[in-house]
């Protein structure tokens, strides 16, 4: 319906009080793993010291990180790539002392990729990973012998050692790619719902300005009466033949214009009959600005108006049924039909066209943030449209009248029809509940006349 902010482009910054907390722990839990299985088990050919250098560089950064930066520091992903490139290359150096891919704790070396592919753009992801894959690579061939209790240590198959290798370099690719899918949607999902909100508080917005319009029409009413009353007496006053009568009778017939303006405005309908009308008026309000586009726009109801519901005037309602009326006349070959339908227990809307339909690819995932299929080609040539735009602006559109207790179905229409079908529905007392009032302001202390 309008431009939404694209807020999903926004940079990917990772805090780096997350990356520090993680490497402590990090830290940790190598640093009891060592002095476990060296004073604990009495692996004495672990190259302790050498461990412990290696762990005392990792501690170190971080204690520089702390005291060069404050808590709430974000870093572009650039530079936390450059940090998780670290925690590799550590966790590496340590596997090469300890026993390379013979070591259990090898996969480690999937957990920064892991974050990178939830916190960072797929290019510094797949960076990290070839990086993880590299490491893992050499510590095939170059690393120190795993401590084990027989003398010549642990010999195992050549075979078992690139099934390792393997599966390693699978977990860094598969998971990696798949973590990054989970985070995106996440992410969409996230957008998709700060920009409903948008939508909601500026439709909410255009709602209140009647009533705003009316108050402030007759708040300025008493004021303008005192500038009419002012500029007749002055125009009495002036001398015929003085060369501001004309000026003066300018400023009165101004002043008359907008005292007409204002009475207008105050005849608005507001309150209680204003708030909540039919639903034949309700879709006139959303079919009006998408009628004169060269699609037919049909509208039908029941011959017995009787009984008709009155809903409350919701925002989320209008702009809900609005944005699924302009999808169907962007893709309308020449006629849109709307059907409503009620009865004591359901209210319904059934929005038809012409159009090619919707894509069985897509049709069971529309809804989801982002879904784009086609994009329509000129009216009149055949088999050309695809289904273009349903993505976030259906999504909204279908979680705006979620909240007001409506369920969606989409259906493409049996041949030898062709077109498009959504159907709305309420329960009807869910359509006719009204709007939550809004707390009101406490009102300030009046402030007696001098």
């Amino acid at each position: 319906m309008f431009g939404l902010p694209r807020s999903y482009d926004r940079p990917r910054n990772v805090r780096l009080d997350t990356l520090v907390r993680l490497r402590w722990l990090a830290v940790s839990g190598q640093l009891a793993a060592i002095v476990v299985v060296h004073f604990g088990l009495d692996y004495v050919v672990v190259p302790i010291w050498s461990c412990l250098a290696v762990i005392a560089v990792a501690a170190l950064l971080n204690v520089a990180l702390r005291l060069g930066f404050p808590k709430t520091q974000w870093l572009e992903p650039d530079r936390a790539a450059w940090l998780l490139g670290f925690d590799i290359a550590e966790l590496a150096a340590l596997l090469y002392l300890t026993g390379g891919l013979e070591n259990p704790f090898s996969f480690l070396l999937l957990g920064p990729v892991l974050i990178s592919a939830t916190a960072l753009p797929p290019r510094m992801t797949l960076l990290i990973g070839t990086f993880a894959m590299l490491c893992a690579t050499v510590l095939v061939f170059f690393h120190y012998d795993l401590p084990w209790e027989t003398p010549h240590g642990l010999e195992l198959p050549e075979i078992y050692m690139v099934g390792v290798w393997l599966s390693i370099l699978l977990a860094i690719g598969y998971i990696g790619v798949y973590t990054w899918q989970v985070a995106e949607e996440a992410r969409q999902l996230s957008d998709a719902l700060a920009a409903t909100e948008l939508v909601l508080a500026r439709e909410q917005h255009l709602s209140q300005l009647d009533g705003l319009a009316a108050a402030a029409a007759h708040e300025l009413g008493t004021p303008l009466a005192t500038i009419t009353l002012v500029v007749r007496e002055i125009q009495h006053a002036l001398d015929p033949k003085s060369p501001h009568v004309e000026d003066i009778k300018l400023l009165r017939e101004a002043a008359q214009r907008c005292r007409e303006i204002l009475a207008k405005i105050t005849e608005l309908p507001t309150g209680e009959p204003f708030d909540r009308l039919p639903l034949s008026a309700l879709l006139e309000e959303a079919v009006s600005p998408h009628r004169n586009f060269g699609v037919s726009v049909n509208v039908s109801r029941p011959s017995d108006r009787g009984g008709e519901p009155f809903g409350a005037r919701n925002p989320a309602i209008r702009y809900g049924l609005g944005n699924l009326i302009e999808n169907a006349v962007d893709f309308a070959r020449g006629r849109v039909e709307i059907l409503a339908q009620w009865d004591a227990s359901e209210v319904s809307v059934t929005i038809s066209d012409d159009g090619p339909g919707f894509a069985a690819e897509v049709l069971d995932r529309l809804g989801e943030p982002y879904v784009t299929q086609r994009r329509p080609e000129p009216k009149g040539v055949e088999g050309g449209d695809t289904v273009f735009g349903l993505g976030l602006g259906f999504f909204i559109a279908k979680t705006l009248l979620e909240r007001s207790g409506a369920r969606l179905s989409l259906i493409n229409q049996a041949p030898p029809l062709h077109g498009a079908t959504i159907k709305v529905t309420w329960n009807r007392e869910d359509f006719e509940r009204p709007l939550a009032s809004p707390p009101s302001a406490p009102l300030e202390p009046a402030v007696p006349a001098a």
